[in-house]
């Protein structure tokens, strides 16, 4: 598989702020990642060193173009869905979409109907009249219809209920992904993501925390609940994360034999969530989902 984006000692500094701090980097085609961290993390400059919309020092590139350079010819092949839509608010929706079709020549009209076709967006309404969840879906229909090899969303589906939000993932990954596109993904709300994604990037203070593929990941690491007789065993075999749920202990394990804890609890896969917090720390709560029992 070709590589889609490629940095090696990836800097950007803000004054005495690192907002990247030596970041290494290969995707390759056919990949779904989760870019995830908390605001200020380094995130959003990342992403703008990708769409080369950003200064930075070191090495990138992105469907083998310096984007800081070549950002004309990498736009072609690069679609990019922010956590806020702007649409010009004069217009009218088959307006936007025919200026769409006459820019981007891999614009497909069909695609973006069908997209369309499951929302209550009329094309001869205007921008300014439609609400924000319907100005945020007309966004995504237009941007995935256009033939691109690398897709970059930005909380993409912001402002949307539940019911949007899952059907487009399922749309992301039945009608539009396949094994020559890639996509990026930076959203909070990950338990929505966790199923579609094929590796998972933690970044904290201009860092990678955690760069690994989700096969990996699950085989990496456990997550054992133990009763109180059994904390003190638990202890011995070096959880790197602890939190009581309901009077049981959790401990999070990395790289520890799954049959010798089996003996001293019930065996779990984290989610990215409960993962995300034991990696980056407490603070980090508003990745956190409810707990629920088990």
């Amino acid at each position: 598989m070709s590589e889609i984006i490629k940095a090696r000692n990836l800097h950007r500094h803000y004054g005495k702020t690192r907002a990247l701090d030596g970041i290494d980097l290969d995707i390759p085609a056919g990949r779904i990642v989760g870019l995830i961290g908390p605001n200020g993390a380094g995130k959003t400059t990342a992403l703008k060193a990708i769409l080369g919309l950003g200064h930075y020092q070191g090495h990138l590139e992105v469907l083998g173009l310096e984007p800081a350079r070549q950002r004309d010819r990498l736009m072609k092949d690069v679609c990019f869905i922010a956590d806020v839509a702007v649409l010009p608010r004069w217009a009218r929706v088959r307006e936007i979409i025919e200026l769409t079709e006459k820019l981007h020549p891999g614009f497909s009209r069909e695609k973006c109907m069908h997209y369309l076709a499951r929302t209550k967006i009329q094309q001869n309404a205007k921008i300014k009249t439609l609400s924000k969840g319907m100005v945020v879906q007309l966004h995504l229909a237009l941007v995935m219809a256009i033939d691109a090899r690398l897709l970059v969303l930005d909380e993409p589906t912001l402002g949307l209920d539940i019911l949007f939000r899952k059907r487009f993932y399922s749309n992301l990954l039945n009608e539009y992904f396949d094994e020559e596109r890639t996509i990026v993904i930076t959203t909070h709300q990950v338990e929505e993501v966790e199923h579609i994604l094929t590796d998972l990037i933690f970044i904290r203070d201009g860092k990678l925390i955690l760069n690994s593929g989700m096969d990996e990941i699950h085989e990496r690491y456990t997550e054992v609940m133990v009763k109180p007789d059994m904390v003190d065993q638990a202890k011995h075999f070096n959880p790197i994360n602890e939190r009581i749920l309901f009077g049981r202990h959790i401990f999070l394990y990395d790289s520890v034999d799954t049959g010798e804890l089996a003996q001293i609890g019930e065996i779990h896969r984290p989610n990215i969530a409960d993962l995300f917090v034991a990696l980056m720390g407490d603070e980090d709560q508003e990745y956190a989902t409810e707990e629920q029992p088990a």
